[in-house]
């Protein structure tokens, strides 16, 4: 009987996914048809063709920008290099938060001093601490990997922290009378029941780690280890805005692709699955 409603319950959320997938296709047309009115107005006079180009005029710069690049470097050399500092940082952060804030739920203390140091370090923005890390570290890859790191360990340790903090009493109970207690109860206790917790700290984290990856790139570019944010902005001294917008659009299909491709079905195959969110 349970198992029959919550088949139920996953293939109604399956309907409205399929039913919410036309809508979001009916709004990026209306952007596109939007942006092409104002391109084709000419609405800004001789600089119109810089501000809004056309739709067309984007699309064939979408191909050149991984057919030719920029000084012979294609756009999937400046992907794959971002990418991997992004992966590196995102797994880094990911480890630390679950240690740190399991370490937090073990030592009263701890939990305390650590409360502290993610509700300070929460507030600074990655950018604000680029010049100090530059002054301390140098410029290299490993600055952004640390602001990638600085980026999901904070907002993680805080929707982990307040996981474990709501688990019901109930549960605890229960696991340390069949003998959990200590790492174990964390294991097989408070990290199940604090799932959606987890999975809701991931995606800000991700969010988080991908916009100050592609800003630090922005502002410092590492001609050693070439990223997107580096491109946007040789494309935006160059007045190749085309291309600027691109690979604008590059960005956004890769945080489409890592919420609906990895992040969704990751949720749904665990906490959804378990009845955890409706």
């Amino acid at each position: 009987m349970i198992s029959k409603i919550k088949e139920k319950a996953m293939g109604q959320h399956k309907g409205r996914h399929e039913r919410g997938l036309l809508p979001k296709i009916i709004f990026a047309l209306i952007v596109l048809l939007i942006w092409e009115c104002i391109a084709r107005a000419e609405i800004f006079g001789p600089k119109s063709a810089l501000v809004f180009p056309t739709v067309e005029a984007i699309a064939v710069a979408f191909i050149r920008n991984f057919t030719k690049g920029y000084a012979g470097i294609s756009l999937w050399v400046y992907i794959l290099n971002s990418m991997k500092l992004l992966f590196i940082g995102l797994l880094i952060g990911i480890l630390l938060a679950f240690l740190l804030s399991g370490l937090a739920m073990l030592s009263a203390p701890f939990y305390h001093i650590y409360n502290l140091v993610v509700s300070v370090c929460d507030l600074l923005p990655g950018v604000a601490l680029l010049p100090v890390v530059i002054v301390l570290f140098g410029v290299n890859p490993g600055v952004i990997v640390f602001l990638v790191v600085h980026a999901v360990l904070w907002p993680m340790s805080r929707s982990v922290l307040d996981g474990f903090l709501a688990v019901p009493r109930i549960y605890i109970e229960a696991g340390m009378n069949i003998g959990l207690k200590g790492p174990s109860l964390l294991w097989g206790v408070y990290l199940p029941a604090t799932m959606p917790y987890i999975l809701s700290g991931i995606k800000g984290g991700w969010a988080r780690a991908w916009r100050g990856l592609i800003s630090a790139e922005m502002i410092f570019g590492i001609a050693t280890c070439p990223g997107i944010g580096l491109f946007i902005n040789q494309m935006r001294t160059n007045m190749n805005n085309e291309e600027m917008y691109a690979t604008l659009i590059v960005i956004i299909i890769i945080g489409v692709i890592v919420q609906y491709g990895i992040l969704s079905p990751i949720e749904n195959a665990t906490v959804r699955k378990w009845g955890q969110v409706k």
